[in-house]
């Protein structure tokens, strides 16, 4: 007997992703429904061959769901989160809302599984931030082999993390410089087409952004408290598939052939690492792949046990929607949860 999945949030770009990625990997679902505001009632999504109407989330009964994936946003997440745990469905989030609870497990399959025992106390599990979540399923490794003292990390994010508005505004501003007409700035700060913006979500205090606040704070959590961790977050004018710039200073000594034998063999990682033209992973190709893939891996000469290398991803799946349903495979992987069915 299969599993009862909410979706909320499906008729966004990480909702659709969800639904897709349920399908392509044959989750054991008996039943998938779509949720979304009343704005969005009776719309259509894509589940595989099927198509699937929107119900609305306010008015839904979760008492006979078993997971509800969300990506709806903080504030939506915040409200209905509780509510569905409650209702005994294990929430699975990508918003920020939970990430910094105590109590509510902060999950990367490939990186943190043991902490998912945690989620019992809310019926909560959150996703960590997209750049986050490729960045840690390469260090994880690495951190085994050699303790990772220092990162040092530059992101260069596509349009996809800032949503559909996010993508519509790069192809509007790319299609008025090609016409000349002119150039209209609303979702991001500055303009992105042809562009790369150093800002991603608020100005801190210290003068860090939100975004870059964010890997740290992950990072400690999920991997070690005692990394240091230092980040400058990105917008570039990529439609999908996030880049990271990647320095990592270690305690114990490592080559770079040790690291790329530790990478080859981790799990959901891949090594492209040719010393040619074209031998390493682009943002672009990463679109519509589940891995991450390290390139470019050499010796930092300018630190004692010092490595630098090019880590990509695609940011709506490792770093959005194919997490959560990974985090969700490894509930019932682990027995953690049986279908509400299958106890009456």
């Amino acid at each position: 007997m299969g599993f009862k999945v909410a979706v909320v949030g499906a008729t966004g770009n990480v909702g659709r992703e969800m639904l897709n990625i349920l399908e392509e990997r044959g989750f054991p679902a008996d039943e998938v429904v779509p949720l979304a505001s009343h704005r969005s009632l009776g719309t259509e999504v894509s589940f595989g061959d099927k198509t699937l109407k929107v119900k609305v989330l306010d008015n839904y009964d979760f008492s006979d769901t078993d997971i509800c994936l969300m990506s709806a946003g903080g504030n939506v997440s915040k409200e209905w989160a509780p509510k569905i745990g409650a209702a005994g469905a294990v929430v699975i989030d990508n918003s920020s809302a939970w990430r910094y609870d105590i109590d509510v497990p902060l999950i990367v399959p490939e990186v943190n599984p043991d902490a998912i025992d945690g989620f019992k106390t809310h019926n909560i599990i959150a996703n960590p931030n997209c750049s986050t979540a490729q960045l840690l399923v390469a260090l994880k490794p690495l951190h085994d082999a050699a303790t990772i003292k220092r990162v040092v990390v530059s992101t260069y994010q596509s349009v996809s993390g800032a949503g559909k508005a996010g993508m519509d505004e790069l192809f509007e501003q790319s299609r008025a410089v090609f016409v000349a007409d002119p150039i209209t700035v609303r979702k991001f700060t500055k303009r992105i087409a042809f562009n790369v913006i150093p800002h991603i979500d608020v100005f801190m205090e210290d003068g860090y952004t939100k975004e870059e606040w964010k890997m740290v704070a992950e990072t400690k959590k999920m991997l070690d408290p005692k990394i240091k961790l230092t980040a400058t977050a990105v917008r570039v004018p990529v439609f999908i598939g996030h880049g990271e710039a990647v320095n990592v200073e270690f305690e114990k000594p490592i080559s770079a052939d040790e690291a790329r034998e530790i990478l080859r063999n981790a799990p959901g990682c891949q090594v492209v690492d040719k010393h040619e033209d074209g031998g390493y992973m682009t943002p672009y190709e990463s679109a519509g792949e589940d891995d991450t893939f390290v390139s470019r891996i050499r010796e930092d000469i300018t630190v004692e046990n010092g490595l630098s290398f090019w880590v990509v991803a695609d940011n709506l799946r490792k770093g959005a929607a194919l997490n959560a349903v990974q985090i969700a495979e490894l509930l019932i992987a682990r027995n953690l949860i049986t279908p509400k069915k299958a106890q009456a």
